[in-house]
């Protein structure tokens, strides 16, 4: 289970403080496969870095009763002057999984070829994406956070990546961020929608996605 303890979150601007998240309080079930909705700019990958950890909230806490992944295309997991290879290692140390098993599993499915062994500073923003979204599909943790897998390459890799995230989903949960609603339909049982700060969950779906294009319609 996660769980929001009076998380908020504020940034300071010149002459205002803009509200991302108002203090929220809500749990979210273990398991649940949940699509996380709001405009652009409305703090959604804001949120999942709270939720990894990889970013401090305002106020408040999140608290996880399991292992929780990064953002996938997250660029801060991996250290710049290290080789795929050599972060991917790193990292299977750090989650206590077999190295070798990881880096086989990531050089085979993320497609780097050569660059896999090659600087992560070298790396496109794509190959970044495919890098990250292959070492945290390769790790098993209980709730997979992931950015809009669609950024992760082209329309072949894409659909590789997405049917290795459903198998996943077979034992873990997830909050996803994508602009797709077909594809939102397709992996996710439960939504978060964002909007002017106030977070709310429910076990709806559709009623979720239909919030959530009313609120776009009207602006």
């Amino acid at each position: 289970m996660i769980r929001f303890e009076g998380l908020t979150k504020q940034f300071r601007l010149p002459g205002q403080t803009k509200t991302l998240l108002a203090p929220t309080s809500l749990a979210i079930p273990t398991g649940r496969a949940v699509a996380l909705l709001g405009r652009n700019g409305a703090g959604k990958s804001t949120l999942l870095k709270m939720i990894a950890g990889t970013m401090d909230p305002s106020g408040g806490r999140v608290r996880s009763s399991g292992t929780v992944s990064w953002p996938v295309g997250f660029a801060g997991a991996f250290h710049p002057d290290l080789s795929g290879a050599q972060n991917t290692r790193f990292l299977a140390r750090v989650y206590g999984v077999d190295t070798s098993a990881l880096s086989q599993f990531v050089e085979a499915f993320s497609e780097l070829g050569p660059h896999f062994r090659a600087p992560f500073r070298t790396y496109s923003a794509g190959m970044k994406a495919r890098l990250g979204f292959g070492v945290s599909m390769g790790i098993p943790f209980d709730t997979y956070l992931v950015d809009e897998v669609t950024a992760v390459g082209d329309a072949a890799f894409r659909e590789k990546s997405i049917w290795l995230l459903k198998a996943r989903l077979n034992a873990a949960g997830a909050i996803v961020v994508s602009h797709s609603m077909g594809q939102l339909r397709a992996l996710c049982d439960s939504a978060l929608v964002l909007e002017k700060g106030k977070l709310t969950y429910t076990q709806d779906l559709e009623a979720a996605i239909a919030l959530h294009e009313a609120q776009m319609h009207a602006a």
